[in-house]
C-alpha cells in the first residue's frame, strides 16, 4: 500500500493540481473579456454610439415589440397651478396650460408634436362649447384624453405625460440652463422685418415676472418658464406656444450635444421624473423609448400648432377662440395619423425624366436668417424650376425643411428636393391632396426651416 495521506497533505496537493486549472481558467476569461470589450469599443466607433447604448440596445425590445405597431399617440398635458392663502403653490383640479399631441414615430425615429391653444373651444360630453383646457379640471387626464382626442378626430391616445407643477422649471435647471434666442412677438411672427425687444412683465399675484433681454440669452429654470408663458402682447397664445417650441428645441439641443452635461445630471434628471411627472407608461415601455430615441437630434422633433380663425363667445360668458378647421385636418394628417414615411427611392430614369420646367416652386423662408429664401429661390432657378412666389413663412421659428407637393406632376416633390442637393436628402416630402378641377397656382412649396439655415446661408461659390 502505498504512504497513506493526511487530510493537510491531501489539501495541499489538491490546491497544486487545481491551481493551474484556475490559471488557465482566469486566463481564458480574461481573454473573452478582452474580445467583448474590443468588439464593443468597434461598434461604438462603427456606429458612433456611446457603449451603454449599444448594450442598452441589445438588451432592451423594441418599441415595435412592446406596442405592438409602428408608432403611438401620446397626450402631453403641463398643470396650471394657482396659490392658496399661504401663498403655497396647488393644481388640484387644475386645468391645462400645455396641451400636446405627440405622435412617436418608431420607423423613422422622428417625433410630431402637435400642440393645441389652451384657449381653444371645443365640445365636450353632452354638447356643451368649452375651452379645451378645462377638461383636465373636469374630470383629469381620462376626460382630457376623450375630448382632446375627438377635438383633433384621433381614435384615442396610447399613453400620456401629466406634468406637475415646475418640472420644466426644475428639469431645465438640473441640466444648467438652455441657451434660447429671445423674441418678442413682433420677431417671432415676422423675423426679417421685426425689431426685436425686451420682454418685461410682472404679476405679483401669479409670482410671474418676465424681464428678458432681447436676443440670445443663457435662461436658468425660472427664466426660461417665464419666456415659455409670456403671453401679454397683440400675439398671446400663439406666440406662446412658439416660445414653449423654441425652449423645447433648446432642451434638445442641450441634452444631444453635451451628453456628459446630461450624464454628470442624470441623477438630478431622475429625481425630476419621479417627482413631477405622472404617466401611464410603464418602466420598461419608458426604457425601450428612451434607447430607441436617445440619438435623436433637434431636427428630429418636429412642432406646428393648431391655428385659429377668429374668437368666439362661450354659454358662460368666457372668449375662446375657433380652429381652422382645414388646417387642423391637414396637420393631423400629416402629423399624428399619416406623416412621411421612408419610401423606395424612385426609378432614376423616371425622375431624370421630369422637367425642372414643368415645376412652379414657392419658397417660404420660416427662419430668422433675412434674405435667405432668395437664395433658396436663386438656387433652384439655376436648376430650371419656375419659381412662383418667395416670400416669408407663417412662423419664423421653423426648426425641420419641409417640402409640400400640391401637384399633378409626379414627383414634383423628389425633383425638387434633388435640386435642394445632398443637405436636403433627409427632408421629408409632405404629400397633399390636388384636385384636376382646381389646380394649385403652385406644384411644390418649400419651408426653410433651421436644419439648412448653415448650408444655405453660405455664399452660391460654397455651395
Amino acid at each position: 500500500m502505498g504512504k497513506h495521506m493526511s487530510p493537510d497533505d491531501y489539501s495541499e496537493s489538491q490546491v497544486r493540481t487545481r491551481a493551474p486549472v484556475f490559471k488557465r481558467v482566469a486566463v481564458v476569461a480574461g481573454i473573452v473579456l478582452a474580445g467583448v470589450i474590443a468588439l464593443l469599443a468597434g461598434m461604438s466607433i462603427a456606429q458612433r454610439k456611446p457603449v451603454w447604448q449599444i448594450v442598452a440596445t441589445a438588451l432592451t425590445p423594441s418599441p415595435q415589440q412592446i406596442f405592438g405597431k409602428n408608432n403611438i399617440l401620446l397626450l402631453v398635458e403641463g398643470l396650471d397651478y394657482d396659490y392658496t392663502a399661504k401663498d403655497e403653490e396647488y393644481s388640484t383640479q387644475a386645468r391645462s396650460d400645455v396641451i400636446w399631441a405627440v405622435n412617436l414615430d418608431f420607423i423613422t425615429h422622428r417625433v410630431y408634436q402637435l400642440s393645441i391653444p389652451r384657449d381653444m373651444v371645443a365640445t365636450y360630453p353632452g354638447g356643451r362649447q368649452q375651452k379645451i383646457n378645462q377638461a383636465q379640471s373636469d374630470g383629469g387626464v381620462t376626460e382630457a384624453q376623450t375630448v382632446i382626442s375627438q377635438f383633433l378626430g384621433i381614435p384615442g391616445f396610447d399613453r400620456y405625460i401629466v406634468l406637475r407643477v415646475n418640472t420644466t422649471k426644475d428639469f431645465i435647471g438640473a441640466i444648467g440652463g438652455v441657451d434660447v434666442k429671445v423674441s418678442n412677438s413682433d420677431c417671432l411672427m415676422h423675423a426679417q422685418t421685426c425689431t426685436n425687444g425686451p420682454l418685461d412683465y410682472d404679476d405679483t399675484w401669479g409670482h410671474l415676472h418676465i424681464h428678458l433681454k432681447p436676443g440670445m440669452q443663457h435662461l436658468n429654470g425660472n427664466q426660461a418658464v417665464g419666456y415659455m408663458r409670456f403671453r401679454h402682447d397683440w400675439c398671446g397664445d400663439p406666440c406662446r406656444i412658439m416660445r414653449q417650441q423654441q425652449v423645447l428645441h433648446a432642451l434638445l439641443r442641450k441634452l444631444s450635444s453635451n451628453k456628459l452635461n446630461t450624464l454628470l445630471h442624470l441623477n438630478d434628471l431622475i429625481g425630476v421624473l419621479n417627482r413631477d411627472v405622472t404617466t401611464n407608461f410603464t418602466t420598461q415601455e419608458e426604457v425601450s423609448i428612451a434607447t430607441a430615441f436617445a440619438d435623436l437630434p433637434p431636427n428630429g422633433v418636429v412642432t406646428k400648432q393648431v391655428p385659429y380663425v377668429a374668437d368666439v363667445t362661450l354659454p358662460d360668458g368666457g372668449a375662446a377662440i375657433v380652429p381652422d378647421e382645414t388646417r387642423r385636418a391637414q396637420l393631423v394628417r400629416t402629423m399624428l395619423l399619416a406623416p412621411p414615411q421612408p419610401t423606395s427611392p424612385p426609378d432614376p430614369g423616371a425622375l431624370a425624366a421630369v422637367a425642372p420646367g414643368s415645376v412652379r416652386v414657392d419658397i417660404e423662408n420660416g427662419t430668422g436668417v433675412p434674405g435667405l429664401a432668395k437664395r433658396v429661390a436663386a438656387l433652384l432657378r439655376s436648376e430650371g424650376f419656375k419659381i412662383a412666389q418667395v416670400g416669408n413663412a407663417a412662423s419664423g421659428n421653423v426648426a425641420t425643411t419641409e417640402v409640400h407637393e400640391h401637384s399633378l406632376v409626379a414627383m414634383a416633390g423628389l425633383k425638387v428636393r434633388n435640386g435642394l442637393g445632398s443637405r436636403a436628402s433627409r427632408v421629408p416630402v409632405i404629400s397633399e391632396a390636388v384636385s384636376s378641377q382646381t389646380p394649385s397656382p403652385s406644384d411644390v412649396t418649400v419651408i426653410i426651416g433651421d436644419d439648412l439655415v448653415t448650408v444655405m446661408s453660405s455664399p452660391p461659390a460654397s455651395q
